[in-house]
């Protein structure tokens, strides 16, 4: 394939949907699918045409979901299989394509094949997980190995009636499945062609770096403090796994017209995600990254209210680095946030100037070349939540590590200060709908808490607002999608300007149009020089008609979209 082969998906704008607090339909506190259905329209008028959904499937909800315990059947909270089959028709009925995640790396404890799996050592379904037996340290049994959880503590748990430990690098409800036993993966390939042939439109693949691990139980020689080694790459981004992935494509997405991103994490290099999603690597179509999602001081804050402040020179560097990197070799996904990370308006804008620095942001990510993913309630400018004790917190994730923090001495009320700025929670609170009680998520008390500022942030209100945050991001769309530039945007070339500077981040964009996007991060004045001349002000957050770049003077977040002559 062509990197400038037309594709649908390269041309598509998603929006990802956390389904439990999307929309509430039948008043149980949970969104569910018809809430989907019913707000179908709203996507679309935003123009949105590809909608990436958390998991429905049926689960105990230990993770929300991503614990699975059912692979063909949809949870009671959202629904039944009738409503997934609604959904898909009336969503191709506007042009709006849907892709599933697939949860590869692990099931729920709940799930029949553990439930098998755990019964006995000879069990034909033992090996469908990944159990060792534990060691003795100084007279007394330990973990297999010393590694670490990605939730806290160790990634073993013992199974008392066989006396063995099985791998679960998340919660201990969520075992990890054994990708080298064949007998997985024809089930896991059975389960994707179930949905592919429902009417789906592929799959965003979860935690697909973990699917293979090292064979060597052997501890971690890591330098830490901690008791479990965070030595990731005992079961991430490992060689094997890309067998596991061509046998995927070959066997199951090859023979559909389907797109998948998959989710690599942190630390991965664009040579790996090449090695994933190289134009001709017959594995996956593209995979997110999270080098730029964390491009501020909020692991280094001293205490929990400093000011948290955007490192734009390195944020400048994570772009430069995967936009070039990758430019002919492989697609790339667009994203500020995702379900397991906090607010874009609360880690890089300001919450206090929302339409400003919102649409800078909207701005400076949505006009470079890949797929963009919008999260549920960024075009309306949604913020962290006021976390203020152990209480007002879901994750599992954060339950445990503040059981483990409290129990080796940590302040309580500084956990909960450091945890409210980073926790994914604060992207897990109900889409605001309206300025109503509940946020118009809900008639009744939801699942999770609503941000209180749903008074002040909402979709109805800025619905009606022209000099909306939400109705600038239907411009930006807009001009995404305008045929005048839409194979600039998609497909041309990218290439940083002002380098250096640490207060402004542009580009230009170079295909049968030349397009330059300049951003103002920060809540400042600043005067810069390009050398170049404005043929046409495509959009600007000021609303300016004319810029002249030899002298220019940016105004606070300003930012701007010019065709060059």
């Amino acid at each position: 394939m062509s990197f400038y082969e037309k594709k649908w998906w390269k041309e598509a704008i998603g929006y990802q949907i956390y389904l439990r607090s999307f929309k509430d339909s039948n008043d149980d506190g949970i969104g569910d699918i018809p809430g989907i259905i019913e707000k179908l329209d709203y996507l679309k008028d935003l123009g949105v045409n590809l909608l990436w959904i958390c998991p429905f499937y049926k689960s105990p909800m230990d993770d929300n979901g991503y614990d699975v315990s059912d692979f063909y059947d949809i949870s009671e909270d959202y629904g039944t299989l009738e409503d997934a089959k609604k959904l898909i028709h009336e969503a191709k009925l506007r042009g709006i394509r849907i892709i599933a995640d697939l949860v590869m790396n692990q099931t729920s404890d709940e799930h029949p094949w553990f439930i098998e799996s755990r019964k006995s050592k000879d069990n034909p379904y033992r090996d469908y997980y990944i159990w060792q037996k534990g060691k003795i340290v100084d007279g007394k049994e330990v973990e297999p190995t010393n590694w670490a959880s990605f939730f806290g503590g160790s990634c073993w748990q013992k199974d008392e009636l066989t006396g063995e430990y099985y791998m679960k690098i998340f919660s201990k409800k969520m075992p990890d499945l054994n990708w080298a036993n064949p007998n997985v993966r024809k089930g896991m390939f059975d389960m994707a062609k179930f949905w592919l042939d429902l009417g789906i439109d592929g799959f965003r693949v979860d935690a697909v770096a973990h699917i293979a691990r090292s064979t060597e139980f052997e501890d971690s020689t890591m330098e830490s403090t901690s008791k479990y080694k965070p030595d990731w790459r005992k079961f991430s981004n490992l060689p094997r796994l890309h067998d596991y992935l061509k046998e995927f494509n070959q066997e199951v997405l090859s023979k559909y017209d389907v797109m998948t991103v998959g989710e690599v994490g942190g630390g991965a290099l664009p040579t790996e995600a090449i090695e994933y999603a190289g134009l001709n690597s017959n594995e996956l179509n593209m995979v997110f990254n999270f080098d730029h999602n964390w491009c501020n001081n909020v692991w280094d804050l001293k205490n929990p209210e400093d000011p948290v402040i955007t490192n734009l020179a390195h944020m400048k560097d994570m772009f430069e680095k995967w936009q070039t990197n990758l430019y002919g070799k492989a697609w790339n996904p667009l994203y500020w946030l995702n379900h397991d990370q906090p607010r874009v308006m609360s880690q890089y804008g300001n919450v206090n100037k929302r339409v400003l620095s919102g649409s800078m942001l909207a701005t400076a990510l949505y006009f470079m070349w890949g797929t963009p993913f919008i999260y549920q309630g960024e075009e309306i400018g949604m913020t962290n939540y006021p976390f203020k004790t152990i209480d007002d917190f879901n994750d599992v994730s954060v339950k445990n590590s503040y059981q483990i923090a409290i129990s080796e001495g940590q302040d309580k009320d500084r956990f909960i200060g450091f945890t409210a700025h980073r926790s994914r929670d604060n992207a897990r609170t109900p889409v605001q709908w309206k300025n109503a009680p509940c946020g118009g998520f809900s008639t009744v008390k939801p699942w999770f808490q609503v941000n209180p500022n749903y008074v002040s942030i909402n979709v109805e209100d800025e619905q009606k607002d022209p000099q909306s945050l939400l109705n600038y991001y239907k411009k930006v769309l807009a001009l995404r999608k305008h045929p005048d530039y839409m194979d600039t945007f998609v497909y041309g070339t990218y290439e940083q300007v002002l380098r250096k500077d640490t207060t402004v981040y542009g580009y230009i964009r170079k295909q049968d149009k030349h397009v330059l996007v300049i951003t103002n991060f920060f809540d400042c004045s600043v005067d810069v020089k390009l050398d170049y001349h404005v043929r046409k002000v495509l959009l600007s957050n000021y609303n300016e008609q004319h810029y002249d770049l030899k002298h220019l003077h940016l105004r606070p977040y300003e930012s701007f979209v010019v065709e060059l002559e």
